[in-house]
């Protein structure tokens, strides 16, 4: 099969035709072309004969990460397996394009999706003018993301978007516009928050809920503070014994953002997810942040070159490079409250995991009665686990009683789910079937924001105030993290 027969529609693999826009014909560009054509090619010996009753038809514009595949993981009810992907012809396009083969090639389960691509330059332009689909994925180069989903939202299209969707503080109001234009053209902007369907985070959110086990919630100091959120990533991994490289603009915050802006969304989103189920928040009158810290994990050429497989630093990260090694301020402490409670965020990046380690994360709730603990490190195995540890002796009997009964009726939902008396606290012991993983919950998260796009009606109206006030701690933080002082010990 030939590269013509990649898009039934005549994709231009070379970007547009015209007066001196021929196909180019760069050695980079001629082996990106014949590695997307050979899985372009297989992605079609799997296309349907027909999808007249589907309801939806994906757009993915630009998937500069590998997020963008993991929304395609399974076929979708009432999804059309034939996907238009915009984007410049080079080797993010590639890999995505592999991944989607890869999920139509596994044995167990296997899609049947069918890519027609379009090279451009100008992905947005092109796919604004072409409107080959109703629902648009993004996830990739985060400096132009909100400008992109504006743009979608208003041409009224509905927009999937990985996190983040702001990196930069003055990027706001920009966030603020594109959700009310959503609302006024009765589309849906939707940021996939995958851990909303991780089992140790719906667990915990539960017990958090239950006057019984937990108590009330405490307001905590900035000393102590009442919640506290830890996460610990590495930036030098190995898939089947060979590195996974990232991409070098991941190294310029100006693209990819500082850590707070990018995984502190997760954690930022947990506190309030947790605390408030389905309550709207007003960032303008509940949220306060009050200190936050920046801090660099340091590369130096050789390691660079392991991550990303570039030989040098490249222009753009210029400023940020010191005595050759490159400062990446991908290291952020925050401490607000949230409605009085007292919050504290740290996200940390290394560049290689010790031997047996894995990325890591913790997040402690404490209330009156009991401090729940969600802890994935060395000593769980790196698997989240759930622990319930009352604050008095004289409380434990009780707690251990009440817990009992919340088990019970969480069966329904969670079923399987039980719990052990440990010396340290009490252990939620959780089946392996409800340990869903990474990939998975991309699919349910694509499920549920389906459900809005069919019945816009649907969402939650605290989806949009609660968005906002997560950016707005993000965002926020970054803005006090640049302008102190402070160590990086301290928030």
């Amino acid at each position: 099969m030939g590269m013509d027969s990649v898009s039934s529609h005549g994709a231009e693999w070379g970007g547009r035709r015209g007066p001196g826009r021929g196909l180019r014909t760069s050695r980079l560009h001629r082996a990106v072309l014949s590695k997307c054509a050979r899985c372009a090619s297989i992605l079609l010996v799997f296309a349907a004969a027909t999808h007249g009753a589907d309801d939806i038809n994906l757009i993915t514009l630009d998937p500069g990460h590998f997020h963008a595949a993991l929304f395609q993981r399974e076929m979708l009810p009432g999804v059309s397996p034939e996907v238009f992907v915009y984007a410049p012809l080079g080797p993010e396009l590639a890999a995505h394009v592999q991944r989607v083969a890869q999920f139509n090639l596994r044995s167990e389960n296997p899609t049947h999706w069918q890519l027609e691509i379009r090279t451009d330059p100008d992905p947005l332009a092109r796919m604004l003018a072409e409107r080959r689909g109703n629902v648009v994925v993004l996830s990739g180069n985060n400096r132009q993301k909100m400008d992109r989903i504006e743009a979608i939202v208003r041409a009224g299209l509905n927009v999937l978007a990985d996190k983040p969707w702001i990196i930069e503080p003055d990027a706001f109001s920009k966030l603020q516009a594109a959700l009310d234009v959503a609302d006024q053209r009765r589309v849906i902007a939707y940021d996939a928050m995958t851990e909303r369907f991780d089992i140790s985070c719906l667990l915990q959110r539960e017990l958090v809920s239950d006057r019984d086990v937990f108590g009330e919630p405490l307001q905590g100091t900035p000393d102590e503070p009442a919640v506290r959120l830890e996460s610990l990533h590495y930036l030098m991994k190995e898939v089947a014994g060979a590195p996974n490289l990232r991409p070098v603009w991941f190294f310029d915050i100006r693209q990819q953002g500082e850590g707070l802006a990018d995984v502190g969304t997760h954690l930022i989103e947990r506190a309030q997810w947790t605390l408030f189920p389905e309550a709207a928040i007003d960032h303008r009158r509940e949220v306060v942040v009050l200190r936050a810290a920046r801090w660099p994990t340091v590369l130096d050429r050789a390691q660079f070159r392991r991550v990303t497989g570039a030989g040098e630093f490249p222009d753009f990260l210029r400023e940020a490079v010191k005595d050759n090694q490159l400062e990446y301020f991908c290291n952020n402490s925050v401490l607000y409250t949230l409605r009085g409670i007292h919050v504290k965020a740290v996200v940390q990046w290394e560049f290689e995991a010790p031997p047996g380690s894995k990325d890591s994360v913790l997040a402690v709730f404490r209330g009156s009665k009991s401090r729940l603990e969600a802890r994935q490190g060395r000593a769980e195995q790196f698997r989240p686990e759930l622990f319930v540890i009352p604050n008095r002796e004289a409380d434990r009997a009780t707690v251990r009683q009440a817990l009992g009964r919340k088990i019970e009726t969480l069966q329904k939902s969670f079923p399987g789910v039980a719990w052990e008396e440990q010396p340290a606290g009490i252990h939620i012991l959780v089946p392996d079937a409800l340990r869903t993983g990474h990939e998975t919950h991309f699919a349910q998260v694509c499920r549920r924001f389906l459900e809005y796009v069919r019945n816009p009606g649907s969402l939650p109206a605290w989806e949009k105030p609660n968005m906002l006030a997560k950016y707005y701690v993000t965002t926020k933080g970054i803005e006090l993290a640049r302008e102190s002082k402070l160590e990086p010990s301290i928030p």
